[in-house]
């Protein structure tokens, strides 16, 4: 394993060839008023995968591949088609 960094999070985007825009979303707590705070990022990622809108994906850090693509979709943690299966299970 090498120590590049690895994020987890979930396909937004897949309207470009292949590319995908994947947004990470974290929670920590409020300094001042402990209130949990979520924040969430955005980056595009280069995907050979042929990712989904809603798939749970890890992504890695990579050598610059354009102006703003600096990630590589490593692989899908879980498709789109199986987090919907799973909330429709919890709506019944």
């Amino acid at each position: 394993m090498n120590n590049r960094r690895r994020l987890s999070g979930v396909v937004v985007s897949n309207k470009m060839q292949k590319t995908v825009i994947v947004e990470v979303t974290r929670t920590s707590r409020h300094r001042l008023y402990n209130k949990v705070v979520s924040v969430s990022n955005r980056f595009m990622a280069h995907d050979e995968l042929d990712c989904q809108i809603g798939d749970e994906v890890r992504i890695v850090e990579s050598r610059p591949i354009s102006k703003r693509k600096r990630w590589v979709v490593e692989e899908i943690l879980q498709g789109a088609k199986a987090t919907l299966e799973v909330k429709a299970e919890d709506a019944q």
